[in-house]
């Protein structure tokens, strides 16, 4: 099996030195011989008759369309000869197991497994629930207790009105004085009426709990079912948790119940690269560098492009990888790299109030978890009479432009006013990676954060908030699109979603590492920037234009 899975180079990679630290998964640019190991698994699946999978991008292929990630990693075998390992996602073709590629740490769908096992007695548990709940007597029952209430309602309703009506009538009677009236005649109907009422509203109470209490042995045993179901569920999970156990290259074992304090998250450890490392730590392989990539359509949620490199997620992989990585010598984290260091923040509008900065690209708008140095900081040493927070709103970090700084707390609560109330009116330019076809448009797709993947945004329509944008094209260029895009909201990564996303333009901003493609800095700038002076309520406009 060993021999199967460590894949040869079939391509030359002579002259193409090592790296000399292992892949930060959570940001990298891919090795050339991550490169060639994934244009080789990519060839693999353009031809393989191995399994039958739509990736939805073979018209002729049926099924449901999935697209998926898959990994490799180079590694070295224990004669020093360089090769790689594939692996894919979660499942492939409903199979967690395939040729060529690396098993999962636990197989789930294993026959004479625990998982299987218990999945049937939960499966008979499932079956005898929905047996009783479908069985004959238990819906007659059901039956018999909606309609005995929904008579009983008719019945007490009817003398009701009765009793009102006869009221009334009783009343007319007393106001003419030509009627003579038998005043204890009145009176006894009256009260027999009341009495009729009361016994009706008793024997109807005896009848329904007469009826609920049909019902009780069927309710008391599917709900002992139901818990019993609930607590082999939950043992079979914690049992799953402490299966899936993960080597690093100390041979160390780590489960997800132990990672994930007892809580892991849905589907963790089913990513590619934990199944890549724990194969090679298994195999006395040694980990090189590893790259994963994006096979197929778009989900529906995600911004993910065929072909494409990504970053291990966040959510599920960063516990994990910390553990398996450990002692081993990776590149620079950049997330505690200050990119802002020898920058220098541009004053484009000043008075004593408030002042408009220039804010680079890959500059925090204040102080992150992993670096301080930030617009806010800086405003800080600069203004350091200044109260209140300083910075109005924020950019992106990779975004460049105009941020607004309040110097005192009172033009700060004015200025935020503005923004609430939308009054204040933004331009941003940006350049796309392709052609648009159509000259302007409203995009509507409403966004929450990647609770797996944070920070990352994902278009949610049942949960996401609202997201609006306006857009035109300025110019198109060499297989570029120059645009102005007018944010109506102002969601974290609003732009840089809409703009990639394939129900938005499906065009990724030229550079952006989180959406697209990595580049020098990311092409997005916010260019324009209207608001009234909230001293002097002069409409004030400060264009400052990209470098780009």
């Amino acid at each position: 099996m060993q021999k199967t899975l460590f894949q040869t180079f079939k391509k030359s990679i002579a002259g193409i030195p090592l790296p000399e630290k292992f892949t930060f998964p959570f940001y990298y640019e891919p090795h050339p011989l991550c490169i060639i190991a994934a244009e080789e698994l990519q060839n693999y699946l353009k031809s393989q008759t191995d399994f039958e999978h739509n990736f939805g991008i073979d018209d002729t292929q049926q099924g449901l369309i999935i697209g998926k990630m898959f990994g490799v990693l180079v590694v070295q075998n224990q004669q020093e000869d360089l090769g790689y390992l594939w692996a894919f996602s979660g499942k492939l073709a409903e199979s967690n197991q395939l040729p060529f590629f690396v098993p999962t740490v636990y197989d789930m769908l294993k026959h004479d497994g625990f998982f299987k096992k218990e999945e049937i007695s939960i499966n008979q548990l499932n079956a005898e629930i929905e047996n009783l709940e479908q069985s004959p007597d238990y819906l007659n029952s059901i039956n018999n207790l909606q309609k005995t209430k929904q008579q009983s309602e008719k019945e007490i309703f009817e003398q009701k009105i009765k009793i009102k009506e006869g009221k009334k009538a009783r009343a007319e009677l007393r106001k003419n004085p030509t009627t003579e009236i038998d005043q204890d005649a009145l009176n006894k109907a009256s009260q027999e009426e009341g009495i009729l009422l009361k016994k009706m509203t008793q024997y109807w109470h005896y009848k329904i709990e007469e009826a609920t209490q049909a019902i009780v042995p069927f309710t008391t045993r599917i709900n002992q079912l139901k818990e019993e179901r609930r607590q082999k569920s939950a043992a079979l999970q914690q049992q799953l948790f402490k299966e899936y156990a993960f080597l690093n290259k100390h041979q160390e074992l780590k489960s997800l119940s132990e990672i994930f304090n007892g809580n892991p998250p849905a589907g963790a450890g089913e990513c590619a690269a934990p199944k890549l490392l724990h194969y090679a730590f298994q195999h006395d392989l040694k980990p090189i560098a590893m790259a994963e990539f994006w096979w197929g359509q778009s989900p529906k949620s995600e911004v993910r492009k065929h072909g494409q490199f990504y970053p291990a997620c966040t959510g599920k992989c960063e516990p994990i990888l910390n553990h398996m990585l450990q002692d081993i010598v990776l590149e620079d984290n950049p997330f505690k790299t200050n990119s802002a260091e020898g920058k220098k923040i541009e004053i484009v509008f000043e008075d004593d109030y408030l002042a408009l900065v220039n804010k680079p690209t890959e500059f925090l708008s204040v102080p992150g978890k992993q670096v301080t140095d930030s617009v806010y900081t800086r405003m800080k040493l600069k203004y350091p009479n200044a109260t209140g927070p300083l910075v109005v709103h924020r950019l992106d970090m990779s975004t460049s432009g105009l941020l607004l700084i309040a110097k005192t707390s009172e033009i700060y609560k004015k200025l935020q006013s503005q923004f609430i109330k939308r009054q204040i009116q933004k331009r941003y330019v940006a350049l796309l990676d392709g052609i648009l076809t159509n000259d302007e448009g409203i995009i509507d797709l409403p966004l929450r954060v990647d609770l797996d993947n944070r920070p990352n945004q994902i278009v949610c329509f049942e949960y996401g908030k609202p997201a609006q944008t306006r857009w035109e094209v300025i110019e198109r260029r060499a297989n570029q699109t120059l645009v102005y895009f007018y944010p109506i909201t102002g969601r974290t990564h609003q732009l840089r979603v809409h703009a990639a996303h394939k129900f938005g333009l499906n065009t990724p901003i030229v550079g952006d590492d989180l959406y697209g493609t990595k580049a020098h800095r990311l092409h997005l700038h916010a260019e324009r920037l209207t608001f009234e002076h909230p001293v002097s309520k002069e409409k004030i406009t400060i264009v400052k234009d990209a470098e780009f």
